[in-house]
């Protein structure tokens, strides 16, 4: 049975599907999801670029970050990274090999945790990680130890769930990375909810009318949307950040991805965001190849905002990702991306690599940067190097 096969059996079952069961199927069975295949995702080989894909340097970057964070905590005698969807864990490995060169007493307190739904993601990075995992230094929590189908989870679930290695009691970072963007969505137009339907081995869509609850979401976190307009309802990640901010006892959450504000959507901006990758092209139909693409969607920074102030963290100023790179990197000059080229060529090529990371044509402005915090000074946050060039 292929998952085409799989979809259209449901369906026959239980009638038309939420968009958002759609793409769940799409992306995370876990016979023939798209993230539960082999075949590589990432980098030139694969469907995408991510930050890690193009230079060590933002790993780098954020290893500095990290270590800044973990002073303003006081310098705990222990502090755990978990590090949410890290894929092939290159970004993960930059920054343990820079912390543990340049950052030593940092290290030695650090745990990194890798919390990974993929089984074949997983054993890769059970594999990479095999000494570090053995030294006790990175954890890879098994299937059992987190969700096994990333929207199962509740407001109720335990920390347990979330995958920490450490107490509870010991403060964390917890780092989203495009992450939030792959998670489920509802779709809405004039129409009403999106809904799947399929016939003669073809889907279809019918409209299906909305429920309160993606009501009081286009109320609150964007905009109802008018004639062939569509939006994207993000229910699941609203409620996935509540859970992982309410986990956090003292501590940091750092969220990067392409997204955006309420206030961005009023002004006309960022509807019908959905997008599908294969092989580095993008797509808007989700229809094609399901289970051999991914699937994404713009994130609603706005509806994020709202469920980490509702689990408990304080928010601080939403940034770019040019902005909070370029803060970090500004006092050492950037070494972090230089301080391994010995010729001229080198240093053009990093210099190259750089300005995409943090360069608007690139994926500078096109990533936002939500940070925040429990447990720590408003003011000790606000002089992070990452918010430095926050905006009024």
């Amino acid at each position: 049975m292929s998952l085409r096969q799989k979809i259209e059996q449901e369906i026959r079952e239980r009638g038309p599907i939420p968009f958002s069961r759609y793409m769940e199927l799409c992306l995370y069975d876990p016979q023939f999801g798209y993230y539960s295949r082999t075949a590589e995702k990432f980098g030139t080989g694969g469907d995408f670029y991510t930050s890690s894909d193009v230079h060590a340097v933002f790993g780098r970057l954020l290893a500095r970050q990290f270590e800044e964070m973990w002073r303003a905590l006081g310098s705990p005698l222990q502090i755990e990274v978990l590090e949410l969807g890290p894929g092939r864990g290159l970004f993960a490995q930059d920054v343990l090999d820079w912390s543990q060169k340049q950052f030593p007493d940092f290290y030695e307190a650090l745990h990194y945790t890798l919390v990974e739904t993929s089984p074949a993601l997983r054993q890769r990075l059970e594999s990479a990680f095999r000494d570090r995992i053995g030294a006790g230094k990175v954890s890879v929590p098994p299937q059992n130890q987190h969700e096994r189908e990333r929207h199962s989870f509740s407001r109720a679930e335990t920390s347990e769930k979330l995958g920490r290695a450490l107490a509870a009691d010991v403060p964390v970072i917890v780092f989203a990375n495009e992450f939030f963007d792959a998670l489920p969505v509802e779709i809405l137009s004039e129409k009403g909810s999106l809904r799947i339907a399929a016939r003669d081995g073809r889907f279809f869509e019918e409209w299906a009318a909305p429920s309160a609850e993606e009501m009081e979401f286009l109320d609150h976190h964007g905009v109802h949307p008018e004639g062939d307009v569509r939006t994207e309802v993000s229910l699941l990640a609203r409620i996935y950040m509540t859970h992982i901010a309410t986990t956090i006892e003292r501590g940091f959450l750092i969220a990067i991805d392409y997204g955006y504000t309420r206030e961005q959507q009023l002004a006309g901006r960022h509807l019908d965001t959905l997008m599908t990758y294969r092989r580095h092209t993008a797509s808007p139909d989700p229809y094609q190849t399901p289970g051999e693409q991914d699937i994404t969607a713009h994130v609603n920074f706005t509806a994020l905002t709202a469920a980490v102030e509702q689990g408990g963290l304080q928010v601080h100023k939403l940034v770019t990702q040019s902005q909070f790179l370029m803060g970090i990197g500004e006092g050492t000059q950037f070494a972090d991306a230089f301080e391994q080229c010995r010729l001229p060529q080198e240093r053009a090529k990093v210099a190259l690599q750089l300005r995409h990371l943090i360069t608007p044509e690139g994926m500078g402005e096109r990533f936002q940067v939500l940070v925040a915090s429990k447990g720590v000074e408003p003011q000790i946050v606000s002089d992070l190097k990452g918010l430095s060039f926050a905006k009024g």
